[in-house]
């Protein structure tokens, strides 16, 4: 179906089609939404058209979703862990892990780039075995910038287990906004965490837990010496 231009909803998607349809099925305006989250009354109409904020904040969503009649998941973006779901191939004694042709920031924050696998990293099955890897859903990145210095240097690959599992401290991939990076990723309480840095230059960064996406636990790093 073509596009029509008299239909704005047509070009958008996700929870910004989803909050235009909903204000205009309504018969509420969104100048009149932003006020009742107390915001500029061009706050949400830069939401749907500017994409700015990225997204909404998890009170205001809350918010809407009460106002309109509808779950707070219908106002929420979709995490997108697309980038790391190349899989693995077995091959008899061996397992070949695809290595991603991006990186994970360890400095101020970068935007990925290629996110397709490009080659692979060949481990044998008892040595990813011995080291409780064997069932792991695993991707090979490589380390850009010097934050998580001396652990992981710039240049170094790491193997990401993107297995399910419940959350606990240590060092992950995340993704936060439109950066990829590896920090060390601790609890802070009350539904935020902190993303801390090796290198001392970096200070800690404290977030709410919904604006990161956690892809999987650093389970292995190799690099020259």
């Amino acid at each position: 179906m073509l596009n029509d231009p008299q239909n704005p909803v047509q070009s958008l998607a996700g929870p910004r089609a989803r909050l235009l349809a909903l204000s205009q099925e309504r018969g509420v305006s969104l100048a009149s939404l932003s006020e009742l989250l107390g915001r500029n009354p061009t706050y949400l109409q830069q939401f749907i058209r500017k994409g700015s904020p990225r997204k909404l904040e998890e009170q205001d969503r809350a918010t809407l979703a009460r106002f309109l009649g509808v779950t707070e998941a219908e106002l929420r973006e979709a995490q997108d862990n697309s980038y790391v779901k190349a899989p693995r191939r077995e091959t008899g004694v061996w397992v070949d892990v695809p290595r991603l042709d991006l990186g994970a920031s360890a400095g101020p924050g970068a935007v990925p780039g290629g996110e397709g696998a490009f080659d692979t990293f060949r481990f044998s099955r008892r040595w990813l075995a011995e080291q409780g890897l064997e069932s792991a859903q695993l991707s090979a990145i490589r380390v850009e910038g010097d934050s998580m210095e001396p652990l992981l240097n710039d240049g170094d690959e790491i193997l990401v287990d993107r297995s399910p599992r419940a959350f606990r401290d240590g060092i992950h991939v995340v993704r936060l906004g439109d950066t990829l990076m590896v920090k060390r990723v601790a609890s802070a309480g009350a539904g935020r965490i902190a993303l801390l840095s090796q290198n001392l230059a970096y200070p800690p960064v404290e977030v709410s837990a919904d604006e990161v996406a956690i892809i999987g636990r650093v389970v292995w790093k190799g690099g020259r010496i």
